[in-house]
């Protein structure tokens, strides 16, 4: 990860610390309201409004997958740069019951490495929406330890839960993360499921090489399970070199590999501007074995991208505000917060940089597939899935 100087770190001013107005993100005109009213909502200049938190709780991860980071791992935030429990919570309270966000997914690096993951599960499950209904509470994880703590979370109130799982071989399971889990991860699966984690979704990334026998095999795997699994396309946020817009693995690429080996498949679409694109697959037999029907998505943001209606925002482990995956554009809110801004402050801060959100892949140009990206300084795990 290079160092904080290396990104531009967005630091807005609150009215009680500095005597001023926040400054605005971009040259463009902020709305009066978003300078002196009141904030009820994040929106940006393109007409989309937030309804969606991704809250990253750390950037240390226990696996060094091919596609995400350098096998030697990265330099980890020291322990007092991370948002504390009541910060993580804190935010979260004022995107549920104040600016309208209905879903928070805790992300990492790998949010099980953090001891405390309960605490802040359980302050952020407590929380209502506007309209009165519970937050809707995921967790994004590789499952390293889970068989250990589902039970927990379930129980501080977490309701479902997104496992990365990129192939069911474990030599190329292994090869893939530099790690030999794939039987630790089995079991985090298999703990989700038993303490009711519902749905348990399978992401497993696209590339090329072992796609042919891989992808029919988790498939048919997921479908006897109960898994959901989606397929990822590869994005530019690992390594620099592992990522070449040739070299994507797109949408029609595994949906044709997929049929090649028996799947019927028909689409479904994208319910509730969800990221994935879903597809119906009808209950059938193949190489390897029975499956019942089920879905299969695809999250096509390089080939088939959905950032018309991108409904995210993002704060990462040490407090960083990023309003698109791309940007390379950071606003500070742990500062702030630190320094005794209201709860008003933070939530006009937080809006002031939602009108900046760029219109696609971190930049205001029409998006050009599929190398027509803005690529940030962070990379995937000190960002936060």
């Amino acid at each position: 990860m290079p160092p904080l100087s290396h990104r531009t770190v967005v630091d807005l001013p609150t009215p009680a610390l500095r005597g001023a107005r926040p400054a605005p993100l971009t040259a463009q005109h902020v709305p009066e309201a978003l300078a002196t009213g009141p904030i009820t909502r994040l929106v940006d200049r393109h007409g989309r409004t937030v309804r969606d938190l991704r809250l990253s709780v750390t950037d240390r991860c226990n696996l060094r997958c091919t596609y995400c980071m350098p096998a030697q791992g990265l330099q980890w935030l020291p322990t007092p740069d991370l948002l504390t429990v009541a910060e993580l919570a804190r935010l979260a309270r004022l995107a549920v019951e104040h600016l309208g966000v209905e879903r928070v997914r805790l992300t990492g690096g790998e949010p099980l490495l953090r001891r405390d993951l309960e605490e802040v599960v359980a302050a952020v499950a407590g929380l209502r929406t506007r309209s009165g209904a519970p937050v809707d509470v995921g967790l994004t994880t590789n499952g390293l330890g889970l068989d250990k703590r589902a039970a927990g979370l379930r129980e501080a109130g977490l309701g479902r839960v997104n496992i990365s799982l990129d192939s069911l071989d474990p030599v190329e399971y292994a090869a893939v993360t530099r790690r030999d889990r794939l039987d630790d991860v089995l079991r985090g699966i298999a703990a989700a499921q038993e303490v009711g984690l519902s749905p348990v979704k399978i992401n497993a990334v696209a590339v090329a090489g072992a796609l042919e026998e891989r992808a029919p095999r988790l498939l048919a795997q997921c479908l006897r399970s109960g898994w959901q699994l989606r397929f990822i396309e590869h994005m530019p946020l690992g390594p620099r070199e592992t990522w070449r817009p040739q070299e994507v693995v797109g949408r029609d690429e595994v949906l044709r590999v997929l049929e090649r080996a028996g799947f019927e498949l028909a689409e479904i679409g994208r319910p509730d501007r969800r990221p994935a694109t879903l597809w119906r697959v009808a209950a059938g037999e193949g190489a390897y074995g029975a499956y019942p029907g089920g879905s299969v998505g695809i999250i096509s943001s390089v080939t088939a991208p959905f950032c018309s209606d991108c409904d995210r925002t993002r704060v990462t482990a040490d407090g960083r505000l990023m309003t698109c995956l791309f940007s390379s554009r950071e606003t500070d809110l742990r500062a702030p917060m630190r320094q005794g801004a209201s709860d008003e402050e933070i939530m006009r801060i937080w809006a002031q940089a939602t009108w900046g959100k760029p219109l696609a892949h971190g930049t205001d140009e029409p998006w050009h597939a599929p190398d027509g990206f803005e690529r940030p300084s962070r990379t995937m795990s000190a960002i936060g899935g």
